[in-house]
Order: structure tokens, then sequence, then C-alpha cells
């Protein structure tokens, strides 16, 4: 199938664009969460009508590789067979119990037995209520307050974390949040990524107050930056030295840059570890664990009080189990890297062709593209890209039927779905896409 002719600024599909004139009289701009608005790009988004394999349709018939993949969570694929079939087995048992169930306890198995610094796990619904639960847990254990955050990392829109989070509040350039009361990120202080030395000073200014460092171990909210040598393995010494704990926040790596995340790639154990996406297999989930002392702290065993209705729901487990235990069989991750190095290697030699203009950036099944010269090491540099060539890259890329996320400040994501003359297409893809879009920018 074939994608329809467009301009390149605007996709003129008719019933996308009657979809989304309708939607925007009932969901604030249109959307359930701000960058599926594209507003990083221009023109108006895509509505999907289905996916199947590496594939995603939109309701006028247009098919294209999926880049975006739900945000990560589809690393097998959409419509896995595996994955279907469990959820429809759990879906004819029933949706919802707010009642324990067998598939929770081995989920929850799963995930102890693959991130290596995890001994107790507590499900959730979103990333979002990971984070803020596992900071909530962090306080309690420690008796602290203050909480410590990179600018660029987003860690879920929970208030006192709404501060320089990058992502979809770069894309649309937010400083921060209306509604965020500034008591609410009083005791949230902000470093720049890659940056150990002002972790250190902060710690010198608080040595007794700070409960924890949050971090993405490979930030992947700014576009994709990636730590620098030494950097986690200082933050984990200085909370050890000052008694704080270590969050990792592995929502996007977790199973996707190895199977045990980001802890198993460097060998560094988090004390807490916030966990999404892939461990509930594209349906809504979440799930915050660390070690047992402070795990059992979490109510009804300890005082720390977080609930959720449908926490531990039976389909989103049923969804997680099918496909950690196929990320589980011999030789995935060997796949999943040899299919990133093959995308990798093409890019590489079209940036060669092109010049240093453009940074290519990836760990396992994540890549960007940065439409900047400079090296992008923290939130401050990522800013340096070129978002008016990225948007233009963006279209181009989508007139060849490539979908990818609609924002300089955004990974892509690679599934075991993609064949290699996928990949090759892609590469191709790529090159038409940045010569035009350099060619516009020169011209």
């Amino acid at each position: 199938m074939e994608n329809k002719s467009r301009n390149g600024e605007s996709l003129a599909l008719s019933r996308s664009q009657a979809l989304f004139e309708e939607a925007q009289q009932l969901i604030p701009g249109g959307v359930n969460s701000p960058v599926r608005a594209f507003r990083g790009v221009g023109g108006n988004p895509v509505f999907i009508d289905h996916a199947i394999g590496p594939y995603i349709y939109d309701v006028d018939g247009n098919r294209y590789l999926d880049y975006v993949q739900s945000w990560g969570p589809m690393i097998l694929g959409h419509g896995h067979p595996a994955v279907l079939e469990a959820v429809t087995r759990a879906s004819l048992r029933g949706f919802s119990f707010g009642a324990p169930t067998e598939a929770e306890s081995t989920l929850a198995r799963l995930v102890i037995e693959s991130v290596p610094s995890i001994e107790m796990v507590r499900f959730v619904n979103s990333g979002t209520e990971a984070t803020m639960s596992a900071l909530r847990l962090a306080r309690a254990f420690t008796g602290r307050s203050k909480i410590i955050k990179f600018s660029g990392c987003y860690h879920g829109h929970a208030d006192l974390l709404l501060v320089q989070a990058g992502s979809g509040v770069a894309t649309m350039g937010l400083p921060d949040s209306p509604g965020v009361p500034s008591e609410a990120t009083s005791n949230t202080l902000l470093a720049s990524y890659n940056d150990s030395t002002a972790v250190e000073e902060l710690f010198r200014t608080y040595p007794d107050d700070i409960a924890a460092i949050i971090v993405e171990p490979a930030a992947a909210n700014m576009g994709l930056v990636l730590p620098l040598p030494g950097f986690l393995e200082q933050l984990r010494s200085i909370c050890t030295e000052y008694g704080a704990l270590l969050i990792f926040d592995e929502v996007m790596t977790g199973f996707r840059v190895a199977l045990g995340g980001m802890q198993e790639r460097t060998g560094i154990q988090a004390d807490l570890t916030c966990l999404g996406k892939i461990i509930g297999g594209g349906l809504p989930v979440g799930a915050y664990g660390g070690r047992r002392e402070i795990m059992q702290l979490v109510a009804p065993l300890g005082p720390m009080y977080q609930a959720g209705t449908l926490s531990g729901n039976p389909m989103a487990m049923a969804a997680g189990i099918a496909t950690l235990e196929e990320l589980r069989k011999p030789g995935r991750y060997v796949e999943l890297e040899r299919k990133g190095q093959l995308l990798s290697d093409g890019i590489e030699r079209v940036l060669h062709e092109i010049g240093d203009t453009i940074q290519f950036v990836r760990i396992g099944a994540i890549f960007c593209l940065f439409f900047t010269a400079k090296q992008v090491i923290d939130y401050n540099s990522a800013k340096t890209s070129d978002t008016q060539c990225f948007a233009r890259f963006f279209w181009s890329m989508l007139e060849r039927g490539m979908y990818l996320p609609p924002s300089q400040f955004e990974g892509c994501f690679i599934s075991l779905a993609l064949k290699d003359e996928m990949i090759d297409e892609t590469v191709e893809a790529v090159k038409l896409a940045l010569r035009k879009s350099l060619e516009y920018h020169h011209g």
C-alpha cells in the first residue's frame, strides 16, 4: 500500500483532518497527551486506525513503518501472537477484579529475576504513578524531604517533578506548568545531566536533607542523551556516602536496552527502580521496586500509603507476562542489538556524507537524531537543536512512509518486528529526507 501524495508542511488527510477538528471540540487540544498534537513539527496529527507487526495504518489507508511504537512498549511489534493470545484468554476471565490474582505474582517474579536490584515490586497504572510513589517511599525511608532531579529529564507529570521536565514541556516551550504551586517544588533541587560536580555541591549544601536522586540512566525525554563515563557511578557513590537513595527511572530503558535495563548494561544497582511501558505489553502499567527493606515500608506491610483501583489489572499483567517471556528467550537482545547496529551503520554513513551538522545517538533499541553540530550531553546542548529543520525532516520521512516521534526531544524505538530490508528502506528514507531538509535550510 502506497502513501497518498501530500505536501511537506501538513498532511492533507481528509479523514484525519475531520477527526482532529472534531476532537478539538471535545478534548483539550484534540489529544490526550500533548506531544500527539504535532505542535513540535507543525501541521495536524495522523489518526491511527490499526497496527500489525512493524506497521501502523492511518484512517486514510496510509501505511507507515512505526518508530514510535506507542512511545516504547511495542518492542515485539504490534499484535504479537503470544501477547494477543494472552490478553484474549485473560479478557474471557474478566477485565478487572480489584482483588489479587496469580498473574500479579507471575509478572512480579519475572521482573525480579530480570532486574538485578529489585527484590520486591509494586504495580501501578503509569510511569507517573511509579516515580511519584518511589519518591514518596524514598522520603519515608530516609526521613528527608529534598530530592534531586536533572534538567530535561521527565519523570511524569506529578507536581514536584514538573521542573525543567524536557519532552513535551520542551516541545511546547513551557518553562514549567501553571497550576503547580511553588511550595510543591520547593524541595526539588536541579542539576544538569552528566554534571556530578553540581550534584556533589548540592549534597554539601544540604547534607542531611536530600532523600534521593532520581535520574533517567539514559535520558530519553530530551531526545536521547547518554551518560558520560563515570557519571552514574559517581551518583551511586554520592548517594551511598550521604545515605540518600538512588532511583533509576527506567520506564523508557527498562527491558529495552537490555533484559535488566541500564542496570544490567552498567553494573550499577539502584536502590529503587521505576518501570513501565514494556512490562505492560502496550496496556497501561507502571511499577516501582527495589531492596526488600525499603519496599517493606509500603502499605499494607508498612506505613507509606499508595493504592490504585486498577493496579495489577489482569489484562495488563497478561500482556506483560507474555511480552517478558518472549524477551527472555535466547538471542532476543542479540537480535535487537544487531538490528540497532545495522540501522546505526546505515545512518552514520549518510551523516558522513552530509557533514557534522547532525548528531546520531543510539543505545540498544532506542535512537535519536539531533539537528545540531554540538555534542549533546545535557538539556542545554539538546536545546541547540534546529527544531525547524527537524520538523521538515519529520514531514519528509512521513511522506516516505516512516512514522517518527513528532518532536526533536523524543527518542525513536526499534522493534523485533523490523526486518533487515525495512531497516535498509529506513536508511534510504533518512538520506533523502535529510537532503531535502538541509537543502531547504541552506536555500
